[in-house]
C-alpha cells in the first residue's frame, strides 16, 4: 500500500511538473498600454414637451431625470470629465426647421463643479422638438480630442423628430470615424419605435440600451455609464485597410478599427521577425439586417499571395457580431540578422444587405493584433499552429507510459512476495 501511494505521488508530481511546463510558457507579453487622458462623458438630455407625462412612479419624466443628474453627479468619480446637452430645451414654436436646431451644451465637458452642474439642471423645463441626431452630432463633437474613454448617455423618452437626419444613420457615421466613442441609451418609454431607434443607436457604436420605467433604475443605470468611463480601456486606433495587400498599412501590435462592406476584402500588413508568434483575431458586426447564412474569414498569407493558415467563422442570420482568429509561429533563423517576414492579413465577409437596407458605411471592424515571442523551436507552422498543444500531447504520453512501466514493476513485485510468503 505505502509503495502503490508512493508511486500515485511521483507520477502526480511528475505530471503537475509538466503540466507547469504548459501552463507558464517564457515569452513576451503585450506592451502595456500607454497612460491615457482623462475619461469624458456627456449626458444628452431629452427636454422635449413628452417629458412632462406623469408616468413615473407618479412624477413627470422630466423630475425623474432631474433627481437622477443630481444623484449621478455627487457620485462621479473625480477623474471623469462630465458635460450636460439638452436638446428640444429652448424653442418652443411650430416651426420645425427651428426646433431641428434645438440642442445646446447646458455644461461643458471639463472638471466637474456639482453645485454650477445641479443649478443648470434644475433650470430646465420640457418645451419643444426631439432633435435626437443634430445632438448626436454636437455631443460627438464636445467629446472629441484626447485619446482616453469618450461616452455619451442619451436619455430621451421618444422617437426623433427631425427626419430625414436619421440618428441611427448618425450614429453610424460617428462610429465610422474610428474615434472609440461609445453611446449609451436609456428610453424612458417601453414602445416599440422608440425601443427599436434607441437600440439601433446604441448597437451602432457597441453601446447598450436599456428601458427605464422607475427613477431608482434611471439613477442606477445613468451612474453605472458614468462610472464605467472612468475603468481602464484599450483605445482602438482607425485604420483604413487596402484593396491588395502591397498597398496596406503596416500594424504593430494593438487594437485596431475599421469598416468592411459587404463582400469586401480588407488587407493589412505585420511584420513578424524569426522566433516571432503572430496572433490576430478579428469580429465584424453586423449593425443592421443582413440576409441569413454568412461568414467571416481571416487569412495569414505570404506577400505573393500563397496562404499560410486562416481562421473562419459562419452566422445564420442573427444581427451579432462574428469573430475568427488565427495563430502563426515563424521560426527560428541561424542568422542573427535575418530580416522579418511581412505577413498579410486579409479580412473578408460573406454578408449581404436585406432588401431596403443600406450598405454605407460598411459594417463595423475590429481588429486586434499581438506579436510574441513564439515558441521554442517553431520549425513547422502545421506542428505549432496549436501553440503548445503538441507539448502537452507528448507529455500526456510520457507520463501514460512511464506510469505503466512503474506499475508493472509494482505488480511483479508484489505477486514475487506473494509467492514466497
Amino acid at each position: 500500500m505505502i509503495t502503490r501511494q508512493r508511486l500515485a505521488a511521483g507520477v502526480c508530481a511528475l505530471l503537475a511538473a509538466l503540466t507547469a511546463g504548459i501552463a507558464f510558457p517564457t515569452g513576451a507579453v503585450a506592451d502595456e498600454t500607454a497612460e491615457q487622458a482623462a475619461p469624458k462623458v456627456e449626458l444628452v438630455l431629452d427636454v422635449s414637451g413628452s417629458m412632462r407625462a406623469r408616468d413615473i412612479d407618479g412624477g413627470s419624466r422630466m423630475s425623474a431625470a432631474k433627481q437622477a443628474f443630481n444623484d449621478v453627479l455627487d457620485a462621479t468619480p473625480e477623474e471623469v470629465q462630465l458635460g450636460i446637452r439638452t436638446l428640444g430645451a429652448n424653442y418652443r414654436g411650430n416651426d420645425r426647421k427651428t426646433g431641428c436646431k434645438d440642442t445646446a451644451q447646458l455644461y461643458p465637458v471639463g472638471t466637474l463643479d456639482r453645485t454650477e452642474a445641479k443649478t443648470a439642471v434644475a433650470t430646465l423645463t420640457p418645451t419643444g422638438w426631439t432633435p435626437i441626431g443634430p445632438a448626436l452630432l454636437k455631443a460627438a463633437g464636445d467629446l472629441d480630442g484626447g485619446n482616453g474613454t469618450r461616452r455619451i448617455v442619451l436619455i430621451s423618452d421618444g422617437e426623433d423628430t427631425c427626419q430625414p437626419l436619421d440618428p441611427c444613420e448618425v450614429a453610424r457615421e460617428i462610429a465610422a470615424k474610428g474615434i472609440g466613442l461609445t453611446i449609451d441609451t436609456l428610453g424612458l418609454v417601453p414602445d416599440a419605435k422608440t425601443r427599436d431607434q434607441l437600440s439601433c443607436i446604441a448597437d451602432a457604436t457597441g453601446g447598450t440600451y436599456t428601458s427605464i420605467q422607475h427613477k431608482e433604475e434611471l439613477t442606477d443605470r445613468v451612474g453605472q455609464l458614468v462610472e464605467r468611463a472612468a475603468d481602464p480601456v484599450v483605445t482602438p486606433v482607425a485604420v483604413e485597410g487596402a484593396t491588395a495587400c502591397t498597398s496596406a498599412p503596416t500594424l504593430k501590435s494593438g487594437l485596431y478599427t475599421d469598416r468592411e462592406e459587404f463582400g469586401q476584402h480588407r488587407y493589412y500588413r505585420v511584420d513578424v521577425k524569426p522566433g516571432q508568434e503572430l496572433r490576430a483575431s478579428v469580429s465584424v458586426a453586423a449593425d443592421r439586417e443582413v440576409n441569413p447564412d454568412y461568414g467571416v474569414l481571416l487569412r495569414a498569407v505570404t506577400v505573393h499571395g500563397r496562404e499560410i493558415v486562416r481562421g473562419e467563422a459562419a452566422g445564420n442570420g442573427r444581427t451579432d457580431v462574428v469573430s475568427t482568429g488565427l495563430r502563426y509561429p515563424k521560426a527560428e533563423s541561424d542568422d542573427e540578422n535575418a530580416p522579418a517576414e511581412t505577413v498579410c492579413l486579409q479580412v473578408s465577409n460573406s454578408f449581404s444587405a436585406a432588401s431596403g437596407v443600406k450598405t454605407t458605411p460598411g459594417m463595423p471592424v475590429e481588429l486586434t493584433v499581438d506579436v510574441v515571442d513564439g515558441p521554442d523551436q517553431a520549425s513547422d507552422v502545421a506542428s505549432f499552429g496549436l501553440g503548445r498543444g503538441w507539448w502537452l500531447l507528448g507529455a500526456l504520453v510520457l507520463t501514460g507510459f512511464l506510469a505503466g512501466v512503474l506499475w508493472g514493476w509494482v505488480s511483479r513485485l508484489r505477486i514475487a512476495v506473494w509467492r514466497t510468503n
